[in-house]
């Protein structure tokens, strides 16, 4: 492991938003997973992808095409139940056709619901359809109108050219623009690549702006779990960000016992959640007492 960043002396704290996203209640209806997490004790919530609901269809949380409305009655429903929506994903690729049509739907979704953070990524190469320089080019012209909204982009390491936060770093640097940031997924740089995310964050924890908390474990077998379950120190990995003066949700986005099935009905997955939040709070209060 390389040796620890600290950052700036006399910044502020960062105040951490510890929380949950919908996404490992895909297989139950939305409903049941907001219930399940205000019943976990989050207080933050991050809207997920799709939910199979009661119909047994599965149904995204929030349509590309919604008007910006219905996400705001959804985090409507949200806080009265005392879940902050802080993030929600962008299905669409950044390279796809329709990209900066979707993305900006997305943005006044976002904007509507008073969510700050919308975590986007795709296959970007260094060439070909769909290259680096059509993700430069839809990255700026995306940024001005989050920003325009209130809201930030920001970018989730996802292979490629985008493997790493390193990697990310300079698409960042490349677009030049505060409302397109990153949120920083350990669990898929040690995935991807076996890239370890503990030097790889020393390299970008200036740009991020949220974190996909994840966890992974190659041994036994390669497979992302819950924070704690693997094999990613979340006391090393948070440290250089303690200090940032930001306000930065940690959101999980997998909460499962690597190796075991998973929890075959919402009450199992209640029970992961909290122990998550748990475990994610406990790293914060260790880190915040030194």
């Amino acid at each position: 492991m390389g040796a620890m960043v600290r950052p700036a002396a006399g910044q502020d704290r960062t105040k951490f938003q510890i929380g949950c996203m919908t996404l490992p209640y895909a297989p139950f209806p939305l409903e049941r997973a907001l219930q399940g997490l205000a019943k976990a004790g989050c207080r933050y919530i991050g809207w997920g992808t799709t939910h199979m609901e009661s119909s047994g269809q599965r149904v995204p949380v929030m349509r590309p095409e919604a008007p910006p409305s219905e996400a705001r009655q959804l985090a409507r429903k949200c806080r009265d139940l005392g879940l902050e929506p802080v993030m929600m994903f962008n299905i669409t690729y950044v390279e796809a056709p329709d990209s900066i049509k979707v993305h900006t739907s997305r943005i006044e979704q976002a904007a509507a619901a008073g969510i700050p953070f919308i975590i986007t990524f795709g296959k970007v190469s260094s060439s070909g359809p769909g290259g680096y320089d059509v993700w430069i080019k839809n990255l700026k012209q995306l940024g001005p109108i989050a920003r325009q909204n209130g809201v930030i982009i920001t970018i989730k390491q996802h292979g490629g050219n985008t493997a790493t936060g390193k990697d990310c770093s300079k698409i960042l640097a490349d677009v030049a623009d505060d409302g397109v940031k990153m949120c920083y997924d350990a669990g898929n740089v040690l995935d991807y690549q076996s890239v370890d995310p503990i030097p790889d964050i020393q390299a970008c924890w200036r740009d991020i702006r949220s974190f996909a908390i994840k966890d992974h474990r190659n041994t036994p077998k390669d497979e992302d779990c819950g924070p704690g379950f693997g094999e990613i120190d979340h006391y090393k990995l948070l440290m250089p960000v303690m200090r940032t003066g930001l306000t930065i949700p940690l959101i999980c986005e997998n909460i499962f016992e690597p190796l075991v099935r998973r929890p075959s009905s919402p009450d199992g997955v209640d029970a992961l959640a909290r122990r998550a939040r748990e475990y994610v709070e406990t790293v914060v209060r260790g880190l915040e007492s030194v």
